[in-house]
């Protein structure tokens, strides 16, 4: 038994673990993600439950104990005025009563011929909401024994009070701020004031403090993506402090490159001086099938060069500017004429944005000449989404498993029979594509193309 009560008890416990995480993440994903948003939500939030509790303390406790009171009083009034009535004898004292009642409680009395009292008006939602038919009745059964019937539902400002002395009937009419304070709407109307006012200033101050933040990441986007950049940090100390650090990774990163390309500009110089000797010295060899194979191979060390270069140097030299996708389609396709191939394109949408020219022709470039050494049929198409435009190159060709699609992108990969070896290149034509692409805030992803081959889909953020 004990055990079946602690494995009952685990059982429960973890259950209620799994219903609080479900909890928590549905919280989660509910609450806004924005810092803007959660910065105003926890300064909106208290500030909205402290107003309403103390909106709620004031009216559940202070309104309705002034309610009471005042009430009390009202009916004390109308138990007095009551007993002079029933305890003088009818006759030319009424005058008296009814001046007394005026000026000394504030109520137009009168006496009726007897009869049966009005019946109870029935309560709207509203007066069910009014204090006063709540109070005021219960105070007057305190105060009085005879039967009575009480309106207070009219909006008139006014109260009727009808009392049956057995051989007549007191009518009592007074107004109703007598009997409840009539002046609570003022604090709320105080109080939700204040709260717009004070939400104003908070949404203003967040949004300038916000402000620097959003720069601060707009740059550093913009910094990867190789745009140029206008950034000057200000805000509060600590983002004025984040964009200087900004400010000074950007130069090291900038200053490292320079050194890099400076490195290797001085490298491909001494290397292409080599070449441009090897291929002086065979083209003095006689015109022999040797001589043929040493000049093919100086090309392809040529190629092999570039290649190594394009991929080191990263083409992060070039400035951006605003492109049409559509022309750089249209040039690849004009290339692949002039060497012989059909290349297919379509384009739909504005494909004009902001990217580095060259490095952008040149990523696109490699994977429509990766396909057309492995496929028969290419076509590239690019579309506008709304935050990203896509450049697909289909094929039909052989594809490429989907267990080896992401490490064909890993520089110098090489799959026996497979599609990336390049014929002799370098093979970091996939490489240097997706490294073009990366720079530019985008992703290159290959799949299964509908044409039977493979897809290679290019998506570069606007």
């Amino acid at each position: 038994m004990r055990e079946r009560r602690a494995f009952r008890s685990l059982r429960t416990l973890a259950q209620m673990r799994i219903l609080w995480r479900r909890a928590t993440r549905m919280l989660a994903d509910a609450l806004p993600k924005g810092l803007y948003k959660r910065s105003l939500l926890i300064v909106i939030l208290p500030m909205v439950l402290l107003q309403t509790a103390v909106t709620f303390v004031f009216m559940q406790h202070h309104w309705d104990l002034v309610t009471r009171r005042l009430s009390e009083a009202v009916a004390r009034d109308i138990g007095a005025l009551t007993d002079l009535y029933q305890r003088l004898p009818p006759g030319e004292d009424d005058s008296a009563l009814d001046n007394l009642a005026s000026e000394r409680f504030r109520m137009d009395a009168s006496l009726l011929p007897a009869g049966p009292l009005p019946p109870v008006m029935p309560r709207s939602f509203y007066g069910a909401l009014d204090p006063l038919t709540r109070t005021l009745p219960n105070e007057i059964r305190k105060q009085i024994r005879q039967p009575f019937w009480i309106d207070t539902v009219g909006r008139s400002g006014l109260m009727e009070i009808r009392v049956d002395l057995g051989g007549r009937v007191l009518r009592l009419v007074t107004r109703r701020a007598l009997a409840y304070e009539a002046n609570a709407h003022i604090f709320v109307l105080w109080m939700l004031g204040a709260m717009l006012v004070l939400l104003t200033v908070a949404i203003v101050f967040l949004r300038n403090q916000i402000r620097p933040i959003v720069r601060l990441a707009k740059a550093a986007e913009d910094f990867g993506k190789g745009r140029n950049l206008d950034f000057n940090p200000h805000g509060a100390r600590e983002v004025r402090q984040a964009g200087h650090a900004f400010i000074e990774m950007k130069r090291r990163i900038e200053r490292a490159t320079e050194q890099r390309t400076t490195m290797l500009n001085g490298v491909s110089h001494d290397l292409r001086t080599m070449l441009t000797r090897f291929k002086l010295s065979v083209a003095l060899l006689d015109n022999s099938a040797d001589s043929e194979l040493l000049q093919n191979d100086v090309d392809e060390m040529g190629r092999m060069l570039e290649g190594y270069l394009a991929f080191a140097r990263g083409d992060a030299g070039e400035s951006t500017a605003r492109v049409n996708i559509g022309s750089i389609l249209e040039d690849l396709r004009a290339a692949s004429e002039r060497h012989g191939a059909s290349l297919g394109v379509e384009t739909r949408g504005d494909l004009a944005i902001r990217i580095r020219p060259m490095a952008m022709k040149r990523c696109v470039g490699n994977l429509v000449a990766n396909a057309h050494r492995h496929a028969d049929n290419v076509r590239v198409s690019a579309i506008r989404e709304p935050e990203f435009v896509s450049i697909v190159v289909d094929d039909d060709g052989a594809g490429i498993d989907p267990v080896h699609r992401e490490d064909v992108f890993r520089p110098f990969y090489r799959l026996d029979e497979a599609r990336n070896q390049d014929e002799g290149g370098s093979g970091l034509g996939l490489a240097i594509a997706r490294d073009i692409a990366r720079s530019h805030g985008g992703e290159i992803t290959l799949s299964d193309s509908p044409m039977g081959g493979l897809r290679a889909a290019v998506r570069i953020p606007v």
